[in-house]
């Protein structure tokens, strides 16, 4: 199997108590696991120190990049590495096998990639979702930034790795009201990531062919923040070109709810630019 290394882990909670016992219960292989809790109101915390490889640091939530920044700066992590993952996610056997084995402090990579796979009403979301989509979870904490309020785009100083194993997501664990709850939340800040784009703080467009997964995904955000009529735009992708009839059920059913998810940003994208111009919606 090859040697194994120490790895640091990192969980963003915020009220997870229905999560946050599931999560720990899947890291056992790491002997520092600090839940880096947002003031949780529940008994997230209390759950959470009921295990032994577990310690607490809170701070008030302000944004994603500043609070996951200030985590990566602050945070003092027993090891080189560090992996973060959120409440409501699992790491499978091979991920946890994996990452011990490219923890070595003496790596080339300064970040690793990993890929994600979203679950609803018990199916894996293939089609529904921008499977596989890429994303930095596994870093060195001196070598990463974030920017972004919402979805914040990680960046990394050094070279970046791929890791085959998956990431278990259960984003609707809490139920269907959280996740409306979640996304107007979500919806404001990524209106306020629009009105950013479309006054011209935007990524060069020849960012689309980076071999970057993030630099990619960051510049067609853009682009896709400029498109006329997005909602209609983003459920005809996923129902025609993804083809997330073919998650069946969950696969229409989470398209219906990405069209809801662009259509709130559109309307608090439109209800910011009115204030600034003195106007009312």
């Amino acid at each position: 199997m090859g040697e194994r290394f120490p790895i640091s882990v990192m969980i963003l909670t915020k009220d997870e108590q229905i999560n946050i016992g599931a999560c720990l219960d899947c890291l056992g292989f790491s002997d520092d696991v600090v839940v880096y809790d947002s003031l949780s109101t529940d008994k997230t915390v209390e759950i959470a120190r009921g295990y032994g490889n577990v310690s607490i640091v809170e701070r008030k939530f302000d944004n994603w990049s500043s609070h996951q920044n200030w985590g990566a700066k602050n945070i003092a992590f027993k090891h080189p590495w560090v992996l973060y993952v959120d409440a409501d996610e699992r790491v499978d056997e091979e991920l946890a096998q994996e990452v011990q084995r490219r923890a070595d402090p003496d790596a080339p990579e300064s970040a690793f990639r990993m890929r994600r796979k979203d679950y609803f009403m018990g199916k894996w979301l293939k089609r529904a979702q921008l499977y596989p989509s890429w994303f930095v979870r596994m870093y060195r904490p001196q070598k990463i930034r974030y920017e972004r309020l919402v979805n914040p785009v990680a960046h990394v100083d050094g070279p970046i790795g791929d890791l085959q194993g998956h990431i278990i997501h259960y984003p609707f664990s809490k139920g269907l009201v959280h996740w409306f709850e979640r996304h107007n939340s979500y919806s404001g800040f990524e209106a306020a990531e629009q009105l950013k784009v479309t006054g011209g703080d935007r990524r060069p467009i020849w960012q689309v062919l980076s071999r970057d997964p993030n630099d990619r995904r960051a510049a067609l955000k853009d682009i896709f923040f400029r498109l006329p009529l997005r909602p209609h735009v983003k459920w005809l992708y996923f129902m025609l070109w993804r083809r997330a009839f073919m998650d069946g059920r969950a696969g229409m059913t989470y398209a219906r709810l990405q069209y809801m998810y662009e259509y709130m940003i559109q309307m608090k994208a439109r209800e910011l630019r009115l204030k600034q111009s003195g106007e009312q919606l």
